[in-house]
């Protein structure tokens, strides 16, 4: 990492009460100290003390706070330096100049994080824990964020790595004293300690299952034939007009997605194009559409004209969502009813609303939660919501599998001591202990400037 001092705006560009500039590294403090003047500061400045003073960006003159924190007790291990001035554009653009102009170097997309981790302020998952909380959209996100980043998973990976460290060492032990013949002892030994390890990663793993829906959104597709009140449905559930409602079939041409919050919990409703055989163009390019959403969804809201008889569209859709998880929407329930459910309906899975009158959008809402979100998952301590720390965990049991093959063929110590290495390194992936560099920068590359 190159030993240069860094600079870069880290609150959002625009107007408001404060702007933030970063300054880390070595120069820090000297490169601060030509533009920014105060009388605490002509002596003996105090390590995080926020101090008044006034700031020289050479077109103008800035009244604004500065505080130094030395190292190695700041965010990145460096010397940082942070000054607040008011909030605006040009001012904070001003200051960022006048700072490159003393000698910083701008920084990159989430370089403090990055110079964090390398000075060993916080781990490769810890990082990302900072960015899933930046990027987050729920209440759950940022509690999975707020874990991640006080490195709640970092210690459950150091407990299993410590376990492997000792086995490879027990290993060398017996390899290097063949004549006590321990071998099949420690090999038995292993044998129990990687089953734990094994249970233990696939706790994680299934925290997953909750984790991906929280972080990604519920993906809700409400689907029907035309005019039953898809996009009514919509409305109601977002609780503002987002989709155009007309008693015109095919008024809905494409897919319209829209996020809602519910207990916390993000969930992504998708209204279709309705399904039906048709002659135009336009239309069945959405109803196309529409038949894709039914097998990428985590859950389908099958929506029914409760004051019509079923026909042919209904049941040719029907049999098109059955096998998945759905819920059958009888609307239109303020309506004189004629609809007949047939049989291979789970009457368990219907619900009955009007969407023009919000009647029983309250109770959809939660058995959509209660259908997809594991509550007991969601109170845990660590969710695994990142696709990269599922792959190594994944990766990890894979060959914890490899040594517990090994060992049930007779492999011998040195064989096995190979297995149980990828194991500690797989799981290395998730905290950067691995120091893979190409992880590293597709990472940071993701973070905002200023972080």
């Amino acid at each position: 990492m190159e030993n240069k001092t860094i600079t870069a705006i880290s609150t959002p560009l625009g107007a408001g009460g404060i702007s933030i500039i970063r300054l880390s590294g070595k120069d820090s403090l000297q490169i601060a100290k030509k533009c920014f003047y105060c009388k605490e500061w002509e002596n003996k400045i105090e390590p995080r003390k926020l101090t008044l003073g006034k700031f020289n960006a050479g077109t103008f003159t800035e009244s604004c706070m500065a505080v130094y924190f030395k190292e190695p007790f700041s965010y990145t291990g460096e010397d940082v330096v942070e000054l607040q001035c008011h909030g605006g554009v040009l001012i904070a653009k001003g200051v960022l100049n006048t700072l490159l102009e003393n000698g910083a170097v701008l920084a990159g997309p989430g370089e403090f994080t990055k110079r964090a981790f390398f000075n060993g302020k916080i781990s490769l998952d810890e990082a990302e824990g900072v960015m899933d909380m930046i990027n987050a959209e729920s209440e759950a996100e940022i509690k999975a964020g707020y874990n991640l980043l006080q490195g709640k998973l970092h210690k459950i990976v150091l407990k299993q790595q410590n376990h492997i460290t000792a086995m490879l060492a027990k290993i060398e032990v017996v390899l290097d004293y063949p004549e006590n013949d321990y071998e099949e002892s420690t090999l038995s030994e292993i044998e129990f300690k990687v089953k734990e390890i094994k249970q233990e990663l696939n706790k994680l793993l299934e925290t997953s299952k909750t984790g991906m829906l929280i972080k990604n959104g519920t993906r809700i597709v409400i689907v029907g034939k035309p005019n039953v009140g898809k996009s009514s449905l919509m409305n109601a559930m977002l609780e503002y007009d987002r989709a155009i409602v007309t008693n015109i079939k095919g008024t809905t041409r494409d897919i319209i997605e829209e996020t809602y919050l519910y207990k916390g919990v993000k969930f992504v409703l998708i209204d279709t194009a309705g399904v039906r055989e048709s002659s135009d163009v336009v239309e069945k390019i959405g109803i196309e559409k529409a038949v894709d959403s039914i097998n990428k969804a985590d859950i389908i809201l099958f929506v029914l004209d409760g004051s019509e008889s079923l026909d042919n569209d209904d049941i040719e859709l029907l049999s098109k969502v059955i096998d998945k998880k759905y819920i059958v929407v009888v609307n239109k329930t303020d309506l004189e009813q004629k609809l007949q459910l047939p049989n291979n309906i789970d009457k368990n899975n219907v619900m009955y609303i009007s969407a023009s009158s919000s009647k029983g959008i309250a109770d959809l809402k939660d058995r959509i939660y209660n259908m997809t979100i594991n509550n007991t998952m969601l109170e845990s301590k660590i969710l695994i919501t990142n696709e990269r720390h599922i792959e190594s965990i994944k990766e990890a049991i894979k060959y914890c599998d490899d040594v517990l093959y090994g060992i049930k063929n007779n492999n011998t110590l040195d064989l096995v001591s190979i297995d149980l290495s990828n194991v500690w390194y797989a799981l290395g992936e998730i905290t950067g202990d691995t120091n893979n560099e190409i992880i590293i920068d597709k990472i940071f590359k993701d973070f905002c400037v200023g972080k």
